[in-house]
């Protein structure tokens, strides 16, 4: 696509004005005298300066990548007449950098074609829009410059970075249909579970024949069957507390990605409810397209500002089913989040809370005042948390000096050892 940018003199073009201009304020000619010559070449350059015609593309290698990865681009530039210098300028959104040198100068002759390679890179997980370049062309004799903005959009997806987790938890109850996880109820498997007396229709390979040779009939072995599990990751989206290092929305994105690969791994069904300021979800599904599905989801989640109090009716029947495991991931900074908790344990979920620790993003002041504000604030967090777990809910606390898989241990130690609450 062929674009004109604006003119604009400079060089010879600001001698002969000023010169011109100072003989006409003084009203001394020999200052016009000596402006002459540069006046003499700003005619015979403008003469002679012509309007490039430009044909430029700009082309991302991908439309995915991952945070901190490097992808590949181009700029392709076509001259249809001569340009002696032809600057281009890769103006990238906060987030994205390039490799080496954002910006780049070349000669063309008529009808050239040049290939300017470049590499792009994400600090951080999100959708950008990529492809705005400022290009600046100037003639032969460094007297007039075009300026151009030219839109070459393309979408660049940024995928959190996801280390990998070797155990999640389980939920108390298991699906239908074959998975990872061992169901509590007995049928084909392979993990044991009882023996009882051979009944006619029993299989064969099910007879234990150790135990029927210490008794005087047949007894069969049962197992326990292994089904999938439905689980919905619940991310708080009410509030984001950051410093220049580490933001909470973010480790909850990436905590989310991490346990949606995990858990689609194990032929489980995965969710997503974004609730906050906008509230965003996704139906529960199987698959690696599911997979992108949620974390493309993810990507669009932001904090919202919002004063209304919403509740957890206003999540559709069906993106919380029944027996569903339910993985909250929040600050526990704002009350409508953590009372939204409390109202699905009372509805019977199986509800386990990744806290992602703010308390390391906050500091406790300089004034004796704010430290003594410091101090509440910590025993609210504490008896909020104690609160929760009254009600049968295991917190996992989540921060910069503890693995996600670690914080989950102590999720899985609570619910193996703490008695049914009543809500």
């Amino acid at each position: 696509m062929t674009r004109r940018g604006s003119p604009r003199l400079e060089g010879y073009a600001i001698l002969a004005a000023v010169g011109l201009v100072a003989a006409l304020a003084l009203r001394r000619p020999e200052l016009a005298v000596a402006a002459a010559p540069f006046a003499l070449v700003l005619a015979i350059g403008l003469q002679v300066a012509r309007e490039p015609r430009l044909d430029v593309r700009f082309t991302v290698a991908g439309e995915r990548t991952v945070e901190g990865a490097g992808v590949d681009a181009e700029i392709v530039v076509r001259a249809e007449s001569s340009i002696d210098r032809l600057e281009l300028f890769l103006d990238l959104p906060k987030g994205v950098s390039v490799a080496g040198e954002d910006a780049v100068a070349v000669r063309l002759r008529a009808g050239e074609e040049r290939t300017v390679p470049v590499q792009l890179s994400c600090s951080r997980w999100g959708v950008y829009e990529v492809g705005a370049i400022q290009a600046r062309a100037r003639d032969l004799f460094r007297l007039v410059v075009w300026e151009d903005q030219l839109q070459r959009a393309h979408q660049l997806k940024a995928y959190p970075h996801a280390e990998t987790l070797t155990r999640v938890l389980d939920a108390a109850e298991t699906q239908a249909f074959t998975g990872s996880a061992v169901a509590r109820v007995k049928g084909d498997g392979i993990e044991y579970a009882d023996i009882r007396d051979y009944v006619p229709g029993d299989r064969l390979r099910s007879i234990n024949w150790r135990a029927s040779a210490r008794r005087s009939g047949l007894v069969v072995n049962e197992r326990h069957p292994e089904r999938n599990t439905d689980v919905v990751l619940f991310v708080d989206s009410f509030a984001d507390l950051r410093d220049e290092n580490r933001s909470t929305l973010d480790d909850a994105v990436r905590a989310s990605a991490m346990l949606a690969t995990r858990y689609l791994e194990r032929r489980d069904r995965v969710g997503l409810v974004s609730f906050g300021g906008v509230l965003r979800w996704l139906r529960p599904g199987m698959g690696q397209s599911q997979r992108f599905r949620l974390i493309e989801t993810l990507l669009e989640t932001g904090v919202a500002p919002t004063y209304v109090w919403r509740d957890v009716d206003l999540i559709p029947a069906r993106i919380l089913p029944p027996k569903a495991l339910v993985i909250a991931l929040t600050p526990l900074v704002d009350p409508r989040f953590a009372t939204t908790l409390q109202n699905l344990r009372a509805r019977g979920f199986d509800l386990v809370v990744v806290e992602i620790n703010p308390v390391e993003l906050v500091e406790a002041g300089r004034s004796p005042l704010e430290r003594l504000a410091y101090r509440p604030w910590l025993l609210d967090r504490e008896m909020l948390r104690s609160r929760l777990e009254r009600l049968g809910i295991g917190i996992a606390r989540w921060g910069d000096d503890v693995a996600l898989e670690s914080a989950l241990e102590e999720v899985r130690t609570y619910r193996r050892y703490a008695r049914v609450a009543r809500v």
